[in-house]
């Protein structure tokens, strides 16, 4: 199609400057089961009374009009276009494009290719969300809907990045490939959300955190209230907590054991005096330290020294 530099005033217009820059990138996308693979990706201009004949294409393609008005024929009904409308044709889906004997008309452009292609390892909420996106994609009504949730937008960053290469550019283009498709369906979605995100098990979630904050911070004086504090909740609610996880196992026996490990681990490495990994692993001192050490091991941390030695 014949390009043309609009006025000033149009952000998008920007997009002019090179036209092919986003389509000279390979853009492959793994959703869920499906690969995203990006065919066209880029901002067109149909001069006033510009015609596109009846054509189809072998790939989804959305169409989004960010300036001018026209007309588009789906299949065998014809729809007026203009300024903030949108309509995707999927594969097979005959149309013509037409834009107004005196305006003229811009239109955003992405072509995808969407194939199965199943993997293994992918999130099943992810997995989840973009079949039931593709799904409807394939079932979306044949007619124009306004771009209610702002999907044009995304291909002017999709550009911006490209243009400038920040950090993580590409993966930052293929983010804007996925809010593409996921506002076209909302476009049309007036049934709402059908699939929930992820909801944590808050108890486990408290737990995990909790050990992995005292992990971390074995060598400090760590109590259930500092603790407590990093998860904002109270200190009787931690210890509900570690309660309702493992009654066998409170807050200070879980903190105990983890500093303990510590210790073992700095016993087998080398000849650091006790009294010294017993400070470096949150113990007040070597004596508290043997007392601990010896109700856990039925033996000193000197002895369980000399056995790991032995055993190499």
């Amino acid at each position: 199609m014949e390009t043309q530099k609009p006025a000033g005033g149009f952000p998008f217009g920007v997009m002019f400057e090179k036209q092919d820059m986003l389509e000279r990138l390979d853009i492959r996308i793994q959703w869920g089961q499906y690969e995203i693979h990006v065919l066209r990706f880029h901002l067109t201009a149909f001069p006033p009374g510009r015609i596109i004949d009846f054509h189809n294409h072998a790939e989804f393609e959305f169409h989004y009009v960010p300036r001018g008005k026209g007309k588009v024929i789906l299949e065998d009904r014809m729809y007026p276009l203009s300024e903030g409308m949108m309509y995707l044709t999927g594969p097979g889906v005959m149309h013509y494009q037409e834009s107004d004997e005196r305006e003229g008309m811009n239109e955003l452009c992405l072509h995808v290719a969407i194939t199965a292609r199943p993997s293994p390892n992918e999130d099943p909420w992810e997995a989840a969300e973009a079949e039931e996106c593709i799904q409807k994609l394939k079932e979306l009504p044949l007619k124009p809907a306004y771009d209610t949730d702002f999907a044009m937008p995304c291909f002017l960053e999709a550009y911006r990045v490209c243009d400038s290469k920040p950090t993580g550019y590409y993966t930052s283009i293929k983010q804007q490939v996925i809010s593409i498709l996921l506002r076209t369906v909302r476009a049309y979605d007036t049934e709402g959300i059908r699939v929930e995100a992820p909801v944590r098990d808050m108890l486990s979630h408290r737990y995990e955190y909790a050990v992995h904050y005292m992990k971390a911070n074995y060598a400090a004086s760590l109590t259930l209230d500092n603790v407590a504090e990093k998860l904002n909740i109270s200190p009787r609610q931690l210890q509900r907590v570690f309660r309702q996880i493992d009654p066998s196992r409170s807050f200070s026996k879980v903190l105990e054991e983890i500093r303990l490990e510590e210790v073992c681990q700095r016993l087998q490495e080398g000849q650091m005096p006790i009294e010294q990994i017993a400070v470096l692993a949150g113990f007040t001192n070597a004596t508290y330290l043997h007392a601990v050490f010896r109700k856990r091991f039925g033996m000193t941390p000197g002895a369980y020294r000399r056995q790991q030695a032995q055993s190499l």
